[in-house]
């Protein structure tokens, strides 16, 4: 239908030019000017004629380029060009261009194949906005001539050949599992700083607590034998002591005996033993207090 009616039109010697489109009217085959969009009459019949439409719409174009970095690694970058005709250059846009795309194309190689292989791969990764601007005014400069606007260029993606991103995941992964067993050593040592503190500080306290407990056991002494002699009278300290320990001993083998397991060594439990063992806890006395006395 639509192509019937611009026959019909065209027959009348009226033609049409779509919004945000130019029309190229020529006439006997020479540019004679550019049409803005809505309705023309066109006479056919003295030579004039719509040779093609220009749109004016923004497009878009992505390259896909491969090359090296400097440190001999194979990349694919993927630029984005937007681009438009220029109103005001329309008919440079029409005649001087068979195909923009590939123009574009040619100009994005030229740049990214020249700046690339000037930086190592890690740098091309952070310098992707120098490289668009780079390549941005490249064709700028270029396509202006030929009546096209370039509105923004965009490095949308850098990709190594595979086994590159698995070697640069690897080294990631290296450099975070050392990172990490840097931080467990690290909390490792002050754990055990922590329970050698805690032990040192357990110890010095049970060091107290003993020399609390043997002093309140010499003091428990004294007093028993001080009280037994004087309440009977004809004993002497010796005799108390012995006593005291006789006491004691029977206390410890009952306690040994209730015990369902036990690892106890008996030692030899007669009243003789028993005597000769207050005899060498009474001379163990009497040495350490000759020696604190010299």
């Amino acid at each position: 239908m639509g192509k019937l009616l611009a026959a019909i039109g065209k027959f009348f010697c009226f033609v049409q030019v779509n919004q945000s489109t130019l029309g190229i009217k020529e006439r006997f085959g020479k540019f004679e000017e550019v049409l803005n969009p809505g309705c023309h009459f066109m006479p056919w019949i003295i030579g004039n004629r719509v040779t093609g439409q220009l749109t004016l719409r923004l497009r878009q174009l992505d390259v896909r380029c491969e090359t090296k970095t400097k440190d001999n690694v194979f990349v694919t970058v993927v630029a984005s060009i937007q681009y438009r005709a220029m109103e005001d250059k329309a008919s440079d846009a029409y005649y001087k261009l068979s195909n923009p795309r590939a123009q574009i194309q040619a100009y994005v190689f030229d740049v990214i194949r020249a700046s690339i292989p000037k930086l190592e791969l890690d740098d091309a990764f952070e310098q992707k906005n120098e490289i668009a601007k780079a390549v941005e005014e490249e064709l700028e400069k270029a396509m202006f001539a030929y009546g096209y606007e370039i509105v923004q260029t965009l490095i949308v993606d850098i990709e190594p050949d595979e086994k590159v991103k698995r070697a640069m995941n690897e080294i990631n992964a290296a450099a975070r599992l050392r990172v990490a067993a840097n931080e467990k050593a690290e909390a490792e040592k002050i754990v055990q700083i922590k329970r050698a503190e805690g032990e040192a500080e357990a110890k010095y306290l049970s060091g107290l607590g003993i020399a609390r407990q043997r002093q309140a056991i010499v003091d428990g002494l004294r007093d028993s034998v001080l009280g037994f002699s004087g309440n009977v009278p004809g004993t002497s300290a010796k005799d108390v002591m012995d006593l005291v320990l006789l006491t004691q001993y029977f206390d410890t083998m009952k306690e040994i005996g209730a015990a369902s397991k036990s690892s106890a060594v008996f030692l030899p439990h007669g009243p003789g033993a028993v005597a000769d063992i207050a005899g060498q806890i009474r001379d163990g006395f009497l040495q350490t207090s000759t020696q604190q006395a010299k």
